[in-house]
């Protein structure tokens, strides 16, 4: 079982890169979240790279605005935004501060992690991300986390409480840790929800994971 203190989170220079590399080297890593008095757990099984104000897709392409700041700022930071009037979407940023990218967060495998105080009868990790998304005990884990929208809920994830959030400091209520698991093969494919530059390959997502969302056919 994994626990926060047994992994720092991964430092600054790790997302100093272009969205497409740091996309690539998440895949495979941990995504821990505190949430309601639990620590919260998911493996990174897909993601999609936005390139700042050269890609028409990306919410940094008309420039800074107060918005979007945190993509202009340090990499490692949550860039969380609200689509639709009920999904929350959690990116990291990447590329040095000044110069814009991140990478959405599309899909976690859940993973078990220990409750914060340890009480007995509390509920698993996997029953608060049920609970949190409002699933049956018996639905599918799939469910849980397949999405954007899934996963920020699933992980108690808002604008609110998380944009602009450090992911590399060790007091941060959201991480990325890395368990030295091997990613394997990786897929790219295009984005998907966009109607700007949807030809680029900038979604990459590990080959035969059960909890990848939406299509899961492409390039390796």
């Amino acid at each position: 079982m994994l626990r926060e203190k047994e992994a720092l989170p991964l430092p600054r220079s790790f997302y100093n890169a272009s969205p497409e590399v740091v996309a690539r080297k998440l895949l495979g890593r941990i995504l821990v979240a505190r949430s309601g008095g639990f620590q919260l757990a998911g493996r990174i099984v897909e993601v999609e790279a936005y390139l700042g104000v050269t890609d028409p897709a990306a919410h940094a392409f008309s420039g800074i605005t107060p918005r979007n700041a945190v993509l202009f700022g340090e990499p490692g930071h949550a860039y969380v935004y609200f689509i639709y009037g009920m999904y929350s979407c959690l990116n990291v940023s990447c590329e040095p501060q000044g110069k814009a990218g991140c990478v959405l967060f599309r899909a976690l495998e859940p993973l078990h992690l220990s409750v914060s105080n340890g009480d007995a009868g509390d509920p698993s990790a996997e029953e608060v991300l049920r609970r949190n998304r409002g699933l049956a005990p018996l639905a599918p884990a799939r469910l849980i986390a397949s999405g954007p929208g899934r996963l920020s809920q699933a992980f108690g994830i808002t604008r609110a409480s998380h944009n602009g959030v450090d992911l590399t400091s060790p007091a941060s209520p959201l991480q990325i840790v890395d368990d030295d698991f091997r990613a394997g093969e990786i897929v790219a494919t295009p984005r998907i929800g966009i109607r700007k530059a949807v030809e680029h390959p900038l979604r990459f997502y590990l080959a035969g994971n059960a909890f990848v969302s939406g299509k899961v056919s492409g390039r390796r």
